[in-house]
């Protein structure tokens, strides 16, 4: 069940081609893709267990053949938290991150971010950085996962620009960045989430699952 009451099923029927379903739910690692799997199960119609994944050259899951392409989806989890985007006709790619110190976030952003990312970093207030630091990292993380690609393909390959609350992707080496979609996902004060796709702009729609435990 959803917090508003719907099931997850009720709500696969509403997906339209013009959105991007977004999953929030509790998560503890000892289930593993459990939750992921009853919640691709609904918008599939089918049982959990008939659930079909690969895993592509990078390691990304994705719907096995049987299941004829229905959606495309990713995936994200940090500590207590996960993150599920599911969408019809573009491949999303989705982070989420629990904020927590990170002492090394300048240190870390000059090796792997652009010189613009850090020294709008290194601009901040100390105690403004650590969010800062990870919205710059899931915004990031959205892309290359939307590219299919992941961390492998490199932090400083692309570049964000923006504010906090409306992220742009101003470079993304070899593609034409102003074809790409970004979004911070309004979370909590505890974790900081992105979601990013290639293609038109779409409605973002976020569902948050019922903890049944």
């Amino acid at each position: 069940m959803t917090t508003d009451g719907q099931t997850p099923a009720k709500v696969a029927e509403q997906l339209g081609d013009d959105e991007i379903h977004v999953w929030r739910f509790a998560y503890d690692h000892h289930e593993g893709r459990a939750p992921l799997l009853s919640v691709l199960a609904a918008y599939l119609g089918l049982p959990a267990d008939a659930v079909q994944l690969h895993e592509t050259a990078y390691g990304r899951p994705v719907l096995a053949p049987v299941h004829a392409d229905a959606f495309a989806f990713n995936w994200s989890h940090s500590s207590d938290q996960a993150l599920i985007a599911i969408a019809r006709g573009v491949t999303p790619g989705i982070d989420l991150e629990r904020l927590r110190p990170h002492p090394r976030a300048v240190h870390i952003a000059r090796r792997y971010f652009s010189p613009d990312e850090t020294a709008a970093l290194e601009r901040l207030p100390e105690e403004q950085r650590d969010r800062a630091f990870l919205e710059l990292w899931t915004a990031k993380e959205a892309v290359l996962k939307a590219l299919g690609r992941g961390i492998a393909f490199g932090l400083h390959r692309l570049s964000i620009g923006g504010s906090s609350d409306t992220p742009v992707l101003g470079r993304l080496e070899g593609h034409e960045a102003s074809q790409w979609q970004l979004h911070r996902l309004l979370l909590d004060n505890n974790h900081v989430g992105s979601v990013a796709w290639h293609g038109e702009p779409r409605r973002l729609r976020l569902w948050t699952l019922a903890d049944a435990r």
